[in-house]
């Protein structure tokens, strides 16, 4: 028998939305289904934003992320952005000005947990094979993140996240013991009222935007 989920569709009162109740779902389709309906939606509305916008948010989300990551102890796992995603290069210098070291993730395969390894800006990079995106080098050396800033395409202030589909966040966080923090960084456009969890998907400790640093809960 297939598995149970609930879930909130817009318009649900008791999810966040407005109008039409809370649904069981025991087909995990329908999940994926209204996934990427509210992907396609986060993802157009981050698409619309202007170039100047873009670069002022990512600098006011790095001031608000510095002081959190100060904290957190230990390095800092940035990502390359891609698809017109939140820029951590102004994150990054002021992370290299505190002297907090950073880390950048590595693909190996599909169904492979991340590694992480050390990374400065000016490092040289390479395309990781699957995807094309910038990754260090193998030369480089491996580090243990005490705190990952995961992209994302969509979250909730529950600690949701709906990121490309690949699952290659939720398996390294997963995996990870003891567990880093996990930080969602994106623009605020990207917010939905509620993303449908599944029994895999590994909720957020934090979303940074350039309006708000939102510490969640899935209560």
């Amino acid at each position: 028998m297939a598995p149970t989920y609930v879930v909130g569709f817009p318009g649900s009162p008791s999810d966040g939305f407005r109008g039409s109740a809370r649904r069981f779902m025991s087909n995990p389709s329908d999940i994926a289904a209204l996934k990427a309906g509210l992907r396609r939606q986060a993802l157009a509305r981050r698409a619309a934003m202007a170039p100047e916008a873009r670069a002022s948010a990512s600098r006011a989300a790095a001031e608000r992320a510095l002081p959190l990551l100060r904290d957190a102890g230990g390095p800092v796992a940035l990502f390359s952005a891609i698809r017109g995603e939140i820029d951590p290069a102004p994150l990054a210098e002021a992370l290299s000005r505190a002297g907090i070291a950073t880390a950048l993730p590595v693909v190996s395969g599909r169904a492979v947990p991340l590694v992480f390894r050390r990374w400065t800006l000016g490092d040289r990079l390479d395309p990781d094979p699957l995807f094309g995106i910038a990754q260090p080098r193998a030369e480089a050396p491996l580090l243990v993140p005490a705190a990952i800033l995961v992209p994302l395409a969509a979250f909730d202030r529950k600690g949701g996240r709906i990121g490309y589909g690949g699952g290659f966040y939720d398996r390294t966080l997963a995996g990870l013991d003891p567990r880093p923090l996990a930080f969602g960084y994106a623009f605020a456009c990207q917010e939905v009222p509620r993303v449908p969890m599944e029994s895999h998907d590994v909720p957020l400790d934090m979303v940074i935007t350039q309006d708000d640093v939102i510490s969640c809960s899935a209560d």
